[in-house]
């Protein structure tokens, strides 16, 4: 938190050097222009005096006055305040270079205090105007610096927000996804199939793609599809000859993807497809790439009697990781026709 507020409070001073020097500049390339017979060192002093008392103005004006009383809405107060502290500063000001400065370069008979305290129209034009216009362009500035690390600081909070629901989404699918997949391996163990050394060999590589890959931000397609392929041999070890699989592959453009997303889908699949029935079962799965787009479809065979087919905790997590990764950018199309679910996925080329 210091290094936070040390790195603001450094920011500040940087642009408000670089304002006010801007400022000073400006204010002696005007005044020696707008004289016949200008003298320099005079308009330095001059410009020096009021730009010491337009900082203090500004810096009065936007720290005490706006952040304390204007923000809270007590604008009573804030304006009996900013009335009553600019008549001052006006007047410092004015005594500031009538008995400090003016000695220093000319010779000018000096106004008496009650002069200075009276004489409010010259206060005002030449006084208490420059002070106030230049609060104006710093506090104007100042608002506009606050409104962007306002901004800057709630895209922050939303990434980091997203990146905290994104990592309770896959420790939730995680266990969710090795659950089912314990489950077939025990399956297969009941029978005495001699496929279950192979199906813990297939497991151990999904494990370490969990490990390795399942934290990752975004993983390539092309490693996504190698664990969806272990999964299916997997699969293919329980189900055997009563499953009939067909997959299409055109990956021509190279692409990301969340890690998961695609397994989600066919796993999906496989559990309310050939694990709701003992009849000979059809999925279909294809992923195709164009310059744009990554197009992902999978279909699986079902039977009337499973009417809870894709509400499981898979299918919701996925859905809210896409509205995180894509936000709408991406295309879910979820079909239920004539014994047929549907799954097909379009997301942006990243």
């Amino acid at each position: 938190m210091s290094t936070i507020s040390n790195g603001k409070l450094k920011r500040e001073i940087s642009y408000q050097t670089g304002l006010w020097i801007a400022l000073f500049l400006f204010g002696i390339f005007c005044n020696y222009g707008e004289l016949e017979q200008p003298d320099f060192r005079e308009i330095f002093y001059y410009d020096v005096c009021h730009w010491i008392f337009q900082i203090i103005g500004a810096n009065w004006i936007y720290f005490f006055l706006i952040r304390r009383f204007f923000e809270t809405k007590k604008y009573f107060s804030f304006s009996l305040y900013f009335m009553a502290g600019i008549y001052v500063l006006g007047i410092l000001n004015r005594i500031f270079i009538v008995y400090a400065a003016e000695p220093l370069f000319a010779n000018y008979p000096q106004d008496s205090i009650t002069d200075i305290l009276t004489d409010v129209k010259h206060l005002l034009f030449y006084y208490i105007l420059p002070i106030i216009s230049g609060s104006f362009i710093f506090v104007s500035m100042m608002i506009m610096l606050r409104y962007r690390d306002e901004k800057q600081n709630a895209l922050q909070l939303q990434k980091e927000k997203s990146e905290l629901e994104l990592k309770a989404l896959k420790a939730q699918l995680n266990p969710h996804f090795l659950f089912n997949t314990l489950n077939n391996i025990y399956a297969l163990s009941i029978t005495g199939s001699a496929a279950v050394p192979q199906s813990i060999s297939r497991l151990s590589d999904i494990l370490d793609y969990l490990l390795y890959h399942g934290q990752e931000e975004m993983v390539p397609v092309s490693t996504e599809l190698k664990i969806v392929k272990d999964y299916i041999a997997l699969q293919m070890l329980r189900y055997d000859e009563r499953l009939t699989l067909e997959m299409e592959e055109k990956v021509e453009f190279p692409s990301l993807i969340p890690p998961l997303l695609y397994l989600s889908f066919v796993e999906n699949a496989f559990k309310h497809g050939a694990e709701k029935t003992s009849g000979v079962v059809t999925i279909r799965i294809s992923i195709e790439t164009d310059a744009n787009n990554v197009h992902f479809k999978v279909e699986n065979q079902f039977f009337a009697k499973c009417q809870e087919v894709g509400t499981g905790i898979g299918l919701e997590n996925t859905r809210k990781q896409l509205d995180l990764y894509y936000p709408n950018q991406y295309s879910l199309v979820i079909k239920n026709v004539d014994d047929w679910f549907t799954i097909e996925l379009m997301t942006p080329i990243i």
